[in-house]
């Protein structure tokens, strides 16, 4: 069940990055040019995250129960974020607008979901939010150093060129609190949450019935 749900899952966010790069390919005309505008995104630095993360879990590689605490945390971030401060500010169709369903409200609430019911729980300890934090903190230096490069930002709410460097440093520490303190739920969930049928292995179940 655990493979097949991490197979779903990879699914999900393989396709939505497929078809934001054949859009934004439609657009450029070039491979290189469209990667490198898709990378300039959390959105599909997380979702490819996930995507390569699960690909492994339901291939049987063994993704270590903090990786995945935090691919989740991540992923929550994007769709919680898109859906209060971005959502509606691009009117989209088509192919994009299944690109953005997928990419902003399906993986999140799919991984969500897997990490709730089909994750080993009671692994995580409380300093993993700090090291989680680590992620977006290397996309947020990373998206400052190209936007200085090119005067791109692509987020509103950390666009220096129309906002400012102040305004814009708050913005991120407000979205850096609100990531650790979600973190810390996460922790404190998992050494709560029963390890349940679904994510006992096989022997057991079996021992048990």
């Amino acid at each position: 069940m655990r493979r097949a749900a991490a197979a779903l899952i990879a699914l999900v966010c393989w396709a939505g990055i497929a078809i934001q790069f054949s859009d934004t390919y439609a657009r450029t005309q070039a491979v290189l040019e469209s990667l490198w505008i898709l990378l300039r995104f959390f959105t599909i630095v997380c979702n490819v995250a996930l995507a390569i993360s699960m690909t492994a879990v339901a291939a049987g590689r063994r993704v270590s129960e903090f990786l995945q605490g935090g691919v989740t945390l991540a992923i929550l971030l994007v769709g919680s974020v898109y859906v209060t401060m971005l959502a509606g500010l691009h009117p989209l169709s088509g192919a994009a607008l299944v690109a953005d369903y997928l990419l902003h409200y399906v993986s999140p609430v799919c991984m969500t979901a897997y990490w709730l019911l089909l994750t080993p729980h009671r692994k995580l300890r409380w300093s993993a939010p700090w090291l989680w934090a680590l992620f977006p903190i290397i996309y947020f230096a990373y998206v400052l150093a190209r936007g200085a490069a090119d005067g791109r930002y692509p987020y509103p709410f950390i666009d220096i060129g129309k906002i400012g460097t102040e305004r814009t440093l708050l913005n991120a520490l407000g979205i850096g609190v609100m990531f650790v303190n979600v973190g810390y739920v996460f922790v404190w969930l998992d050494r709560r949450l029963p390890l349940g049928l679904l994510t006992r292995p096989a022997k057991a179940q079996l021992e048990g019935s």
